[in-house]
């Protein structure tokens, strides 16, 4: 077999338009700076990090990407509708919907309010759905498509002061196992992937972090762009067989036999 181009390696998505939500900061950040590198147009959407997503922008236009800044609350239905209807104003199509932005607040469950619940569900679980309706029309026209949900590992795991969060994540596999059976003649696949600990800048009112050593094999916490790279291989052409899963990235933190 002939080797393969080295160039067209790097640029496997060429021509494909991707939305990353959450896409400013953190693994959201790394997605869009790794999907732009494999050659996508990438609509970094945001709702409070503005600064930052203008900055991720500013990166891929400067590398000689394609990319630009949408404002919108996933949580709401119109702001994603008109997000949806922008993104194919400026880029043409959606090839490519990264589910990164999720709400990652911890409380006790005997302090939590039904409002902490519903914040929570309203991010993780109506924003996807918000987010695969706005998407999916381009998809069907085209045939083709890419849905990457992100998970975490208190799915499996359970979490302390997480039960929202484990409950919502636990949604998104159901959803990506339904969507993988029901949109695969479509040609459109749906996976997600799911971080273990990760090195990201954490908000004051998470817990600390405590030493990953003993309980992670590979003996240190991810990197953002660890969890990125998973997502382009998913999103190209090696990926190609590969939905309805739930891919581990956690440095062996947990095993199934």
């Amino acid at each position: 077999m002939a080797n393969q181009n080295p160039s067209a390696v790097s640029r496997e998505l060429a021509g494909q338009v991707a939305i990353v939500t959450g896409g400013a900061k953190n693994i959201g950040r790394a997605i869009s700076l790794a999907l732009a590198a494999a050659g996508a147009a990438v609509a970094v959407n945001t709702l409070s990090s503005r600064e930052e997503a203008a900055a991720v922008v500013q990166e891929i236009r400067a590398a000689g990407g394609e990319a630009e800044v949408f404002i919108a609350d996933i949580a709401d239905a119109a702001a994603v509708r008109a997000m949806g209807e922008g993104v194919i104003k400026r880029f043409g199509k959606i090839d490519i919907l990264v589910l990164n932005a999720s709400q990652r607040r911890e409380i006790l469950f005997k302090d939590m309010t039904f409002e902490d619940w519903r914040n929570t569900m309203s991010i993780t679980l109506d924003g996807s759905f918000h987010c695969i309706k706005a998407c999916l029309p381009s998809m069907l026209e085209h045939k083709s498509g890419n849905i990457i949900a992100l998970g975490g590992d208190a799915v499996l795991l359970g979490g302390n002061r997480k039960s929202h969060n484990t409950t919502a994540k636990n949604g998104l596999v159901g959803l990506t196992r339904a969507l993988a059976k029901e949109l695969a003649e479509d040609g459109i696949r749906m996976n997600c992937v799911s971080p273990g600990s990760f090195n990201t800048t954490r908000p004051a009112h998470r817990s600390a972090r405590t030493d990953p050593k003993g309980k992670i094999p590979l003996g240190r916490r991810g990197e953002p762009a660890e969890i990125a790279s998973m997502v382009r291989f998913l999103c190209g052409p090696g990926g190609g067989f590969i939905t309805g899963q739930i891919l581990h990235v956690n440095g062996g933190a947990f095993v199934f036999a």
